[in-house]
C-alpha cells in the first residue's frame, strides 16, 4: 500500500479511553514498533496519545522498510 493508503487504513484506529486520559495527562510514552514501512501506524498512535495530554511520546523501531527505484 502507498502511504496514503496506509494513513487511510489505520485512520480512527486508535483511541485513549476517558478513563484512561488521566494516566496518559503529562506521561512520557515509548512506542514500540517492529518494523516501521511508512510511519503512518505509528502517526495514528501518537495522535490520540497527544490529544489526550501525553507529554511527550517516542518511537523505537527495530526495523525500517527502504524503497529503493
Amino acid at each position: 500500500m502507498s502511504r496514503t493508503q496506509r494513513e487511510r487504513n489505520v485512520a480512527g484506529a486508535f483511541a485513549v479511553r476517558e478513563s484512561r486520559q488521566p494516566a496518559v495527562k503529562d506521561a512520557r510514552i515509548v512506542l514500540i514498533d517492529d518494523v516501521m514501512t511508512t510511519g503512518a501506524t505509528l502517526t495514528a498512535c501518537v495522535r490520540p496519545l497527544l490529544r489526550a495530554g501525553a507529554g511527550r511520546v517516542d518511537a523505537l523501531t527495530l526495523a525500517r522498510v527502504i524503497r529503493t527505484g
